[in-house]
């Protein structure tokens, strides 16, 4: 048999499953939509047939959690738990496969490494377009002279002068470049030579805008290769830890990661353009989605530690968001899934709106649940959560705690330093205190700009808050027991002594506060849900799907309001709950809005299958356009060339874009290809005349991966 091994890595798990390609061939079978045998009472969706087609495709699957001090520890406890538990030897795995949700949780929760933005032909203006200010979130900008026109003319030299000036001030404060150019995407010149030079001066990555898009739009392009600068570390540590242990294991099978719009590309692509793992994990789960439950058309929602990620499957198929890759409030040029992912998980923050009384809100930063940290230092957590449950005088940072990631030690416990450019000597000697091992807030911070020294560090990915979280309350609650309940008790009855705005306490005891997280999750959950649904509709309406969800008129309607106006609305799709917890959190939605909820077995993998049952698919796209009536320049990426035909340059540029697509395709670990061509010409008639104005010639790649003999 051909076995493939799935391998996803989030915020707090990390998952592997084993399927046998062999046994899944052909469709299965499945019985018809009804009660789900051992499900919660209410809860709806499809079964398998007692064939048990489903459960021998996936022949093993298991979770650990996710390592951050060492992504391969955990990545290796799931590995090597799936293969002892299918009875699979390593030399066997024939393909690996990797999604991720780490790049979309670090965006979501602005995190990643200080990166340097060299911005060439535009002027301090261009950083307020398209968020790009805000997402540099106070890293260094450098401004050169440069760029060329819309035709790819250039229209200044490019200063490399002041750009050996910058680099040699900025010294080694950034861990990676971004370089922009005007109209890279027509005459990337500028962009490569400014590469060539940063790379031979500093060493460090770099990414060039125009490797990720062909669209104009200069400040958001440069912002997705700031994003993609950001996050170069961070997958290079994913990808080092799995190729590590497959290797260690005898695994010599090829690594592929999933890329944002559901296919596969090689582990060496993934290094190079790792912002096109964003919303990797939730590709991977749509995926997986489709071939775990056979639905066609559905809400799929997967809630994980830190996000809930929401879209939509037509006729099997999730669509392709146009505008590119929303996440944590940036919109890039990454072509990625339609997908809404909100700060909303099982590990999210619980925030008090002015008490109780006035409501609670979770996310968007993720928290180390206390009942998960007390698990690493039960000793720690129960003696501090002891003391200030024995006070009658709560502090402001009862119940919350610490801990080191591990990214910066030299080793697991030691505090030799490996730490990222640019911090301050606050945020060093805090991170020196935090090193060590977790610990109550309240020993780490002296003072109150210290507070801001660890909010960096948490950015940075350095450190990590433990807190009270709906994974705790579910550990109260009963509906789950991985970990610590006794911490989550006390760490919920400390929360619950917090006093309102009137003085009185936000609720009785531990068990109503779990039950008010749980619901407001659900609320939440409920509000994901009906954004997309309502997106989904826009052209009907005129009131944004933000609002829409929100409105007083759709709860009283999805509540079957029954007064003088009857108000009576329904989710037209099943919804398909994924994540380890949508079981613990999903069954209720049914009922308020009136619709299946599915949750099928392997759920809980899902990314993991989704992972390894995909296909490689690449696009190229080549531009074509008409300077002067009569000459057709065919941008290409080694630059322009002129054409006196239509028809000849549109067959130079799908020519081109054909062999651009397979060169990648192949280089993502791709064969047997299939290409796709497709032709966007744009044209308008004057004075009875057809004009041309522009051509997009592009050309799709696709085939399964190569798997070893």
């Amino acid at each position: 048999m051909a076995v493939l091994l799935g391998v996803d890595t989030g915020g707090t798990y990390t998952d592997a499953v084993v399927i046998d390609e062999a046994a899944g061939a052909g469709a299965a079978s499945w019985a018809a939509p009804g009660e789900v045998p051992g499900a919660p009472p209410g809860a709806r969706g499809i079964a398998p047939e007692p064939d048990g087609m489903c459960d021998g495709r996936v022949i093993a699957a298991a979770k650990s959690l996710t390592t951050r001090a060492d992504l391969a520890l955990g990545i290796g406890r799931a590995v090597d738990a799936a293969l002892a538990q299918a009875g699979v030897l390593p030399a066997e795995v024939a393909l690996v496969s990797l999604s991720t949700t780490l790049a979309t949780n670090a965006l979501v929760e602005g995190q990643g490494g200080r990166v340097a933005l060299v911005f060439i032909g535009f002027g301090p203006e261009d950083l307020a377009r398209g968020g790009l200010d805000a997402a540099l979130a106070g890293d260094p900008v450098v401004h050169l002279a440069g760029g060329h026109s819309h035709a790819g003319i250039e229209v200044a030299p490019l200063d490399l002068a002041a750009l050996e000036t910058a680099l040699a001030a900025l010294g080694d404060s950034v861990g990676a470049f971004a370089v922009a150019a005007s109209f890279a995407t027509r005459n990337p010149a500028h962009e490569l030579a400014a590469a060539a030079l940063i790379r031979a001066a500093t060493g460090c990555p770099v990414t060039c805008s125009h490797e990720l898009s062909a669209n104009l739009n200069g400040p958001r392009r440069a912002l997705t290769a700031m994003l993609n600068a950001r996050l170069i570390g961070m997958i290079a540590r994913l990808i080092d830890a799995c190729e590590g242990h497959l290797a260690a294991s005898g695994i010599k099978a090829p690594l592929m990661v999933v890329r944002g719009d559901g296919a596969l590309i090689s582990a060496r692509v993934a290094r190079e353009r790792p912002i096109e793992t964003i919303l990797s994990g939730p590709a991977a789960s749509l995926v997986g989605a489709r071939w775990l439950s056979g639905v066609r058309d559905a809400l799929v929602s997967d809630i994980g530690g830190t996000t809930t990620d929401v879209a939509i499957l037509r006729d099997g198929r999730p669509a392709i968001d146009p505008l590119g890759a929303s996440v944590g409030g940036w919109r890039t040029m990454v072509e990625a899934v339609a997908m809404r992912t909100t700060g909303l998980g099982g590990d999210s923050e619980v925030h008090l709106l002015d008490g109780l009384k006035a409501g609670l809100h979770l996310g968007p930063r993720r928290l180390v649940p206390i009942a998960l940290l007390a698990t690493e230092a039960p000793e720690m957590v129960h003696r501090a959560l002891d003391r200030a449950l024995a006070s009658d005088l709560p502090g402001s940072y009862d119940g919350r705690f610490v801990t080191p990631t591990g990214v910066g030690q030299t080793g697991q416990g030691q505090t030799g330093r490996n730490l990222p450019p640019g911090l301050s000597a606050r945020e060093v000697a805090l991170w020196e205190r935090i090193a060590p091992g977790p610990a109550p807030l309240a020993e780490i911070l002296k003072t109150r700009p210290e507070a801001a020294a660890l909010n960096r560090l948490v950015q940075l990915g350095l450190a990590a808050l433990s807190g009270v979280t709906p994974s705790d309350a579910s550990h109260l609650l009963g509906k789950q027991e991985a970990w610590d309940t006794g911490a989550a008790e006390k760490g919920l009855r400390l929360m619950a002594r917090r006093r309102d705005a009137r003085g009185e306490r936000i609720a009785p005891d531990a068990r109503t506060l779990a039950q008010a997280i749980l619901a407001q999750l659900g609320d939440q959950t409920v509000d994901c849900l009906l954004e997309t649904a309502f997106a989904e509709d826009t052209p009907g309406w005129e009131v944004p799907p933000e609002t829409l969800a929100r409105h007083a008129l759709t709860r009283r309607a999805f509540a079957g309001h029954a007064g003088v106006v009857r108000l009576q609305a329904q989710l037209g799709l099943p919804v398909v709950g994924l994540g380890a917890s949508a079981p613990a959190y999903y069954p209720p939605l049914g009922a308020r809005l009136n619709t299946r909820i599915i949750l099928p077995a392997h759920a809980g993998v899902a990314n993991a299958v989704g992972a390894v049952v995909g296909q490689v698919a690449v696009r190229a796209e080549v531009l074509v356009t008409q300077p002067v009536e009569g000459r057709f320049t065919v941008h290409l990426p080694s630059g322009a060339e002129s054409y006196g035909d239509r028809e000849t340059a549109l067959e130079a540029a799908e020519a081109a874009a054909g062999a651009e697509a397979t060169a990648r395709a192949r280089a993502a670990g791709a064969e047997d290809l299939r290409l796709s061509p497709a032709r966007e010409i744009q044209e308008v008639e004057v004075e009875g005349r057809r004009m041309f104005i522009e051509a997009r010639l592009g050309v799709t790649a696709s085939g399964r991966p190569r798997i070893a003999g």
